[in-house]
C-alpha cells in the first residue's frame, strides 16, 4: 500500500494515561530581532528536478561544480560537503528536504540538481554530541513556514520554534544535557501536539526518574504564547540515546528508535498510548538512528552498521514479520537522519564527519529506494 505523507502530519494519538512532569515549558516572545542573514522560506514549494539536471551536486557553499572539488558523481546523492548532520525532514511534495548541521546550527534546504540553500541559523553548543539535533515542520508549514527544532545550549537541551525573520522562541526548556546522550527527536502527532523524545544525558538513572525530563517520550501542547503554560506529559520513560521518532500512518501512533547499554531498539507507541515490549531489538547495537514508515514496514538508518535496515511490519498487529533486511550497506558510510520522499525513496543524511572515515564529499544527503512491501531482499 502506498504511503500518504499527508497522513503522517495529521495522524492522531488517542488520549493516553499520562504523568505530568514539573518541567519548564515556556514561550518567550519578548525578543524579536531578525536573523542575519534573514532566512529565505519557500512555503514548502520546491522546484522539481528537470530531466537534464546534472548528476553532480554543488557543495554547501553553493559554488558551481567547476570551481570546487566537492562533487559526487553518484546520481543518488542530493547534497555534498555538509558539516556533520543532525536531523532531516522531507518537505511537502517529497522533492526536497531540510537538513540540520549539528555543530554549526545551520538549517539548509537540499534539492536535487540545485545548490544547498541556507534557511536559518540557530546558536547552539555543538560540543560532544550536542548541537542542532532535529527539525520538524509545523502542521501548517505551507502557510506559516514555522519550524520546530531540538537544540543543545550551554545549560540544557530544549525545543525552540523558528519563524521567518525572527529569533528562535523557547517552547520547552530544562531538558538535562550531559557529556553524551543529548540527541533528541520530535514530530507532530496531531496539529496541536508535538511528540518530543529526549535522551538520557548519559545517565540511565535519569531516564527512570519521574522528576526528570531526560530519557522520556513527551507530549507537548504548549506551542504558542500563553500566560500559563502546562508542563509536558510523559508518554514513555526509559529512553537511552535517542535515534528518532516517526509516524505510523497505517495503525496510528509513532515509532521510536533508541540505543541502550544492552541493545538498540525499535519501539511502538500505539494510537491508544499502549506500549509493550520493543518491536525489534539489536543486541549487536548497530547504532539505530533515523526512522520512517515505508510501504509494508519501517526503515531505520544505522550509524555503526553503515546501512539502511527495513523491517517488515504486520499492519494489523504492528508486529515484526521477519528480521530486517539491509540495503546500501557500506555504500554511503554512517547514516543518521531518515525520512520518506516522493516515489518511495528514503532520504538519508550521513554523519561520517563524526567518525574516523569521512569521504571527500561528506557529509551528504542521499536518496535510497526502499523495497516494496518491506521485502525484496536477496
Amino acid at each position: 500500500m502506498a504511503i500518504n505523507r499527508a497522513a503522517y502530519r495529521t495522524a492522531v494519538l488517542s488520549t493516553l494515561a499520562l504523568t505530568v512532569l514539573p518541567g519548564c515549558a515556556r514561550f518567550d516572545d519578548s525578543a524579536s530581532t531578525p536573523f542575519t542573514p534573514v532566512p529565505t522560506f519557500s512555503a514548502g514549494e520546491v522546484e522539481p528536478r528537470q530531466p537534464d539536471a546534472p548528476t553532480t551536486t554543488p557543495d554547501a557553499t553553493g559554488a558551481p561544480p567547476d570551481l570546487v572539488p566537492c562533487v559526487d558523481p553518484d546520481p543518488a546523492v542530493v547534497a555534498t560537503c555538509l558539516d556533520v548532520t543532525g536531523g532531516l525532514t522531507v518537505l511537502p511534495g517529497g522533492q526536497a528536504a531540510l537538513v540540520t548541521e549539528r555543530r554549526t546550527g545551520r538549517i539548509v534546504q537540499v534539492t536535487p540538481g540545485l545548490p544547498v540553500q541556507e534557511i536559518a541559523r540557530v546558536a547552539v553548543d555543538g560540543s560532544g554530541d550536542g548541537g542542532l539535533l532535529a527539525v520538524a515542520l509545523s502542521p501548517t508549514y505551507t502557510e506559516d513556514n514555522l519550524l520546530y527544532a531540538y537544540v543543545t545550549t550551554a545549560s540544557d537541551n530544549r525545543v525552540v520554534r523558528i519563524a521567518p525573520g525572527d529569533t528562535p522562541k523557547d517552547v520547552l526548556t530544562g531538558i538535562p544535557r550531559g557529556a553524551s546522550g543529548n540527541a533528541g527527536a520530535l514530530t507532530f502527532t496531531t496539529p496541536t501536539e508535538l511528540t518530543v523524545v529526549t535522551g538520557d544525558a548519559g545517565n540511565p538513572a535519569a531516564a527512570a526518574d519521574p522528576g526528570s525530563l531526560a530519557g522520556k517520550v513527551l507530549r507537548v501542547t504548549a506551542l504558542t504564547p500563553s500566560p500559563s503554560q502546562p508542563p509536558p506529559q510523559v508518554v514513555l520513560s526509559g529512553i537511552g540515546t535517542v535515534g528518532d521518532v516517526c509516524l505510523d500512518p497505517v495503525g496510528g501512533g509513532v515509532w521510536v528508535t533508541d540505543r541502550t547499554v544492552l541493545e538498540d531498539r525499535l519501539q511502538r507507541i500505539s494510537a491508544t498510548g499502549a506500549t509493550g515490549t520493543p518491536v525489534w531489538t539489536w543486541p549487536d547495537r548497530p547504532g539505530v538512528a533515523g526512522c520512517t514508515a515505508v510501504d509494508g514496514g519501517v526503515a531505520v538508518s544505522l550509524t555503526g552498521a553503515r546501512a539502511l535496515a527495513v523491517l517488515p511490519i504486520d499492519p494489523r498487529t504492528g508486529a515484526a514479520q521477519a528480521a530486517p533486511g539491509l540495503i546500501a550497506q557500506d555504500t554511503y558510510g554512517m547514516l543518521g537522519g531518515a525520512d520518506l520522499g516522493a516515489g518511495g525513496q528514503v532520504w538519508v543524511s550521513t554523519v561520517n564527519k563524526s567518525g574516523d572515515r569521512p569521504g571527500p564529499t561528506d557529509d551528504r544527503v542521499v536518496r535510497i529506494p526502499a523495497p516494496q512491501g518491506g521485502g525484496g531482499f536477496d
